[in-house]
């Protein structure tokens, strides 16, 4: 059942309604109507039970009526730090990234990235990443919207990632492969750094070893950096079985 976020819920039973493109989506698509069921999310880890009052093409009302436990979610905590990609290689990790469970996704701008800097456009970039996190939630039936951090240069996001159990740097000069990564320990939180097209710079690697970054390859191909972000937190999972 496709879960719609309601960010505010208070005390159940709780009344509320549904507008705009869920609205219409809710009624001409799932062809929802009164005394339906419905599973609704908080966005926060939080899943709830509710019942549709009033079913109409540009309002739905609904009874929320129980609060349910979360079974979606991973038990792993992944941060996923991305390189700056151009404009719709960057929607497409988010999207992808949002299904496969991660908590937190940090872009950051380094040597290689070719978009630069501008505040005005990353304002506008980061509402809409948070608008494609939202819509992907509700599609894969999870139950908290990542974190979207605002693209920060690569020397502040590697000042930030000291508080990992786990840090891995993936680059294809690495010669130390995935299957190496020690699968003894249980890390609660895992930090993952993809870089932009044309890869990390040197200085840039020998920056995130000081900071604690192993480094390893994802095989003997050269990833697009969108693919090979979505290939490192599959296998992560995987190998710390949430796959």
């Amino acid at each position: 059942m496709q879960k719609f976020i309601i960010q505010k819920i208070e005390a159940l039973p709780f009344k509320t309604s549904i507008t705009g493109q869920d609205a219409k989506h809710i009624f001409k698509v799932l062809r929802k109507k009164t005394g339906d069921q419905m599973s609704i999310t908080d966005g926060k880890g939080r899943d709830y039970n509710a019942v549709i009052s009033m079913a109409m093409p540009d309002i739905i009302k609904i009874d929320i009526i129980e609060k349910l436990d979360s079974i979606t979610e991973s038990f792993i905590n992944i941060t996923l730090c991305s390189g700056m990609l151009k404009d719709k290689k960057m929607d497409f990790i988010i999207k992808h990234v949002t299904q496969l469970g991660i908590q937190k996704w940090i872009p950051f701008f380094c040597e290689r990235s070719i978009p630069r800097p501008n505040i005005k456009r990353i304002k506008n970039r980061k509402k809409r990443w948070e608008s494609i996190a939202k819509e992907s939630l509700k599609q894969c039936n999870r139950s908290c919207i990542p974190q979207i951090s605002e693209p920060l240069s690569f020397k502040t996001f590697m000042e930030q990632s000291e508080n990992h159990d786990l840090k891995i740097a993936f680059h294809e000069k690495s010669n130390q492969k995935i299957k190496t990564v020690e699968k003894s320990i249980s890390p609660k939180k895992i930090i993952i750094l993809i870089g932009p097209e044309g890869g990390f710079s040197q200085k840039e690697i020998l920056l995130a070893k000081e900071k604690g970054f192993l480094s390893h390859a994802l095989g003997p191909r050269i990833l697009r950096a969108e693919t090979a972000s979505i290939a490192a937190c599959t296998l992560i999972q995987h190998i710390f079985g949430d796959m």
